[in-house]
């Protein structure tokens, strides 16, 4: 039975996928200098790397035309951070939902920052049985192609696309492995051009809020209701 956009995450082929694309991406998520991080995921039980190799971690879900975890917002609205806030972005198949900006994403990288994006290769297999789960509700998927074109626009520099995952969506493991061109997802791993910053020594002092680093003036957890 067709299931709701948010559900498709939780499908076991899903879940496949996602666990492929961890594999993908973890070796370049280790390398991250740097210590702030945000994971904006279209999985609603989505979580950062474990163990974090990063020391400070805000995490979003995408829920509908909302934005919910660490902070809320509205997904039409721009993201909720000042400039270059993040040395490193994952985005888990956020693009598919939602019609986020690209342009917001890099607005808020800081230079030298690392983006990793994930999501559903629209060439493959997967395509027709992802756009009938979710009623093509879940219609925004674009080729990594066409998004590493855009990044390179915006001075952000692709070192690589990777496809990954089964060519179809199968509830199994062992069936339908494949390699290069033919699986259902992709990792793009970009950086923005410019020098990475460099951790600074503070002073310890009492952490009063979960999230505070980052926020733009005057955002809150409820900012946009």
């Amino acid at each position: 039975m067709p299931q709701r956009a948010q559900d498709i995450y939780a499908s076991t082929p899903m879940r496949h996928l996602l666990a492929d694309e961890t594999v993908a991406f973890m070796p370049d998520v280790r390398r991250c200098p740097g210590t702030r991080a945000l994971l904006l995921s279209a999985a609603a039980h989505d979580a950062p790397p474990d163990p974090p190799y990063l020391g400070q971690w805000v995490t979003l879900r995408i829920a509908g035309d909302r934005l919910q975890g660490d902070v809320r917002a509205s997904v039409a609205e721009p993201l909720p951070f000042v400039d270059r806030a993040f040395d490193l972005i994952l985005l888990r198949h956020a693009l598919e939902p939602a019609p986020l900006s690209l342009d917001e994403i890099v607005r808020i990288l800081a230079p030298g920052g690392l983006l990793v994006l994930t999501g559903v290769n629209p060439l493959s297999g997967w395509t027709p049985w992802w756009l009938w789960q979710t009623r093509g509700s879940a219609s925004q998927a674009s080729s990594p192609l066409r998004l590493a074109a855009r990044l390179r626009r915006a001075d952000v520099q692709v070192e690589r696309v990777q496809h990954v995952g089964r060519m179809l969506p199968l509830p199994s493991f062992e069936l339908g492995r494949a390699t290069g061109w033919l699986g259902g997802g992709y990792v793009l791993i970009a950086r923005k051009k410019g020098p990475a910053s460099v951790p600074t020594r503070l002073r310890p002092r009492p952490v009063t809020a979960p999230v505070g680093a980052g926020l733009a003036s005057g955002a809150r957890r409820s900012s946009v209701s």
